[in-house]
């Protein structure tokens, strides 16, 4: 019997900025018995369906609610801001794919270094045991022998570069530039100034440059210019695995991506030219300095924190609570299904390149363009 409870899942919740299909594929994250759940709009909407202090609040990612993070205060409401976490499922986000696990910050947010988050607090003061290092080693060599990522849906090949024509090989990871980590952990950089700054300063390098997933899906934006791409990068890699871009290269450079996360635990030298929350622990070569992060960690303590205490996670199969170890098993029981099976694998494809479309359709439908003087 699955014995994982969380008591921030008891009583009323309340959440905030969900959509009815963002709350239907992430509602077994919040199971217990008897508790009751409503989706609101607005501070006025959850006090008249019966928010009070024994209430719990969970605001979809960092959006400001207006007046409820400080009514929550106030009253000594607890807050809960959500967020994807970092293994996440096979394909991607952007194209309605089911989260099997979720961050769930009751301090911030992990991508917003502005502020101290959980996952920041935990790696700052946690005390770690020999067991709990023991155990981050062992899930962190079954992520890479599975060659895991936030995102497992492109196929794994073997790059084939004449290294000894070069100083060294460089991924350079792009992003959505309209993601929230890059409006508040990038300060102001893009995927363009990114690959500038890279190629700048290492002319003999040979650069590959990985376009996010999502960009290349249509779904979100952050393309470079061609132009930039012809001065900067000797390929971009678009229809394989970060994993693969990982094997190949000797550093990765990124602003806050995740990809610098997955490099960490392939033993790659990273550079961060924003602050993603693995950066200041003396694990990478930072651009950036957060001043809150005082303390020196060892790769499995970074593990140990981002993939075991933080996150909370559901089994794929049966959508119950579950262990880190439990999901990475049964999610590589899926991958194997999705290269192996054609029509598993175009079904997930058409679904993901239908559904954001058929959502922005009826968001202009039912949202006509309002001229404003």
């Amino acid at each position: 019997m699955n014995k994982i409870s969380y008591n921030s899942n008891k009583g009323k919740l309340f959440f905030f900025n969900f959509s009815p299909w963002r709350m239907m594929q992430i509602e077994p994250f919040f199971y217990a018995h008897n508790n009751q759940k409503f989706i609101c709009k607005t501070l006025k909407e959850a006090i008249d369906r019966g928010l009070d202090s024994q209430s719990n609040i969970f605001i979809y990612g960092i959006v400001k609610v207006p007046n409820v993070e400080e009514y929550a205060k106030n009253n000594g409401i607890n807050r809960y801001r959500i967020e994807d976490a970092f293994i996440r499922s096979v394909s991607l986000g952007s194209g309605f794919a089911k989260p099997y696990s979720l961050s769930i910050d009751s301090r911030g947010i992990y991508f917003d270094p502005r502020k101290t988050s959980d996952l920041e607090y935990l790696l700052e003061n946690y005390q770690f045991t020999n067991e709990l290092k023991e155990r981050a080693k062992r899930i962190r060599k079954l992520v890479v022998e599975s060659k895991f990522s936030k995102y497992n849906h492109l196929k794994h090949t073997t790059i084939k570069i004449d290294k000894n024509r070069y100083e060294k090989v460089i991924l350079v990871t792009g992003q959505v530039e309209d993601d929230m980590s890059i409006k508040y952990g990038a300060f102001g950089l893009n995927n363009s100034d990114l690959l500038e700054m890279v190629k700048k300063n290492n002319p003999n390098a040979y650069i590959i440059y990985k376009p996010h997933p999502d960009v290349l899906s249509g779904n979100r934006v952050g393309h470079i210019s061609k132009k930039i791409t012809d001065r900067c990068a000797d390929s971009i890699q678009t229809n394989i695995s970060i994993d693969s871009c990982i094997e190949v290269s000797d550093e990765v450079h990124t602003l806050t991506s995740g990809a610098g996360f997955d490099a960490l635990l392939r033993g790659k030298r990273v550079y961060t030219y924003g602050m993603p929350f693995y950066a200041g622990w003396g694990l990478t070569t930072d651009y950036r300095e957060c001043k809150r992060r005082t303390r020196t960690l060892v790769l499995d303590e970074l593990v140990a924190v981002t993939l075991i205490l933080f996150p909370r996670y559901i089994s794929p199969k049966t959508g119950k609570f579950c262990e880190v170890e439990q999901t990475l098993s049964e999610l590589q029981e899926e991958q194997n299904r999705y290269f192996s099976d054609r029509i598993y694998r175009y079904s997930l494809k058409a679904r993901g390149y239908l559904l954001p479309r058929t959502r922005k359709l009826i968001r202009a439908m039912l949202n006509p363009l309002r001229l404003t003087i």
